[in-house]
C-alpha cells in the first residue's frame, strides 16, 4: 500500500506565494555555505542545475545554472550536468530518496550533488511547548511542525541514491525571537508554516496559542525573549567514476598506525 503524503502540495505552494521576502536570512546562510563548498572543491562547473522553490532568490547563486523548480518529478535530463543543487526544499519532499535519485541521474559520470535542507532538530522548541499546550487545553495532539530528518538517516540515503563518497554535515543557527508571534511571522515570511497533509484545517483555538507562548518563554527563555534552533543539513555526494578516490582493502595497508604514532605495537593473544 501507498503512504499518505506528508505534504498538502496546494497548502505549500500557497504558503510559498505568499513569502513576502522579510526573512530569507536561511536561505542566505545556505547560500553562503553552498558557494563555499564549490570554492573548496576547486572546480569548474559548466552545466550545473539548481532545484529550488524559490528560483529569484537562488538562480545567480551559481552563474549560468540553469534554475528547476522543486516538484515530486524534477525538470532534470538523464546526464545533462555536472552540479546540481537541491535548495532549501527536501525537507517538504514525500519521497527524499526519489529526490535523490532523480537529481543522481541527472549526473554525468564524476557530477556533484550538493543539497541544502532543513534538519530534524529545527524548531524543537516550538515542537515541544505546542504539544504540551495542546494536550493541555485540547486534550490531544496534531501534526504542527514538520518531521525532518535527522543527519545519520539522510547520509545513509546519498549510498541508497546511488552516490559515491558521501558526506553529511550540520550547521546550527540559534535565533531570538521576542515572542512566539514573532517567530510565527518569520516563519509566513519564509513560507514554512504548515503544510502537513494531516493537519487539523480547523481553526486553532486562542488560548492554544496563548499557552503555548507561555510554555516556551518558561522552557527555552534567551535574555528577554525566546530561543529557536534551525539545523542546517548539506549534503554531498558524486556520481560514480573510475577516476574517483575508492577505499583501501581491509589489511593492505603499507604502513603500521602503531610506528606512525610512536608507540609500540600490543600484541594480543587468542
Amino acid at each position: 500500500m501507498s503512504q499518505p503524503p506528508l505534504t498538502d502540495r496546494t497548502a505549500l505552494a500557497l504558503h510559498r506565494a505568499r513569502a513576502d521576502g522579510s526573512a530569507w536570512f536561511l536561505h542566505e546562510a545556505a547560500m553562503d555555505e553552498v558557494q563555499e563548498r564549490l570554492k573548496d572543491v576547486n572546480r569548474a562547473f559548466t552545466k550545473a542545475a539548481i532545484v529550488t522553490a524559490h528560483p529569484d532568490l537562488w538562480r545567480d547563486v551559481v552563474p549560468g545554472a540553469t534554475v528547476v523548480p522543486e516538484a515530486d518529478v524534477l525538470d532534470l535530463a538523464v546526464g545533462a550536468h555536472d552540479l546540481v543543487v537541491h535548495a532549501m526544499c527536501l525537507h517538504w519532499a514525500d519521497d527524499p530518496v526519489g529526490q535523490l535519485i532523480q537529481c543522481r541521474r541527472a549526473l554525468e559520470e564524476d557530477g556533484l550533488l550538493l543539497v541544502a535542507m532543513l534538519g530534524g532538530e529545527t524548531l524543537s522548541e516550538l515542537r515541544a511547548a505546542l504539544g504540551q499546550a495542546e494536550a493541555e487545553v485540547t486534550g490531544g495532539m496534531s501534526p504542527r511542525v514538520a518531521p525532518m530528518g535527522e543527519i545519520r538517516e539522510l547520509g545513509a540515503l546519498l549510498g541508497r541514491a546511488g552516490l559515491a563518497l558521501p558526506v553529511a554535515d550540520v550547521s546550527t543557527l540559534r535565533v531570538r525571537y521576542r515572542d512566539l508571534r514573532h517567530l510565527a511571522g518569520d516563519l509566513r515570511a519564509m513560507g514554512e508554516t504548515n503544510a502537513l497533509a494531516a493537519r487539523h484545517r480547523a481553526p486553532a483555538p486562542r488560548a492554544l496559542f496563548a499557552r503555548a507562548d507561555g510554555l516556551y518563554r518558561e522552557a527555552f527563555p534567551d535574555g528577554e525573549g525566546i530561543a529557536a534552533t534551525f539545523q542546517m543539513l548539506f549534503l554531498t555526494g558524486w556520481a560514480p567514476s573510475d577516476t574517483q578516490q575508492k577505499p583501501l582493502r581491509p589489511g593492505s595497508a603499507q604502513a603500521r598506525l602503531a610506528d606512525a604514532l610512536g608507540v609500540p605495537e600490543l600484541e594480543t593473544k587468542r
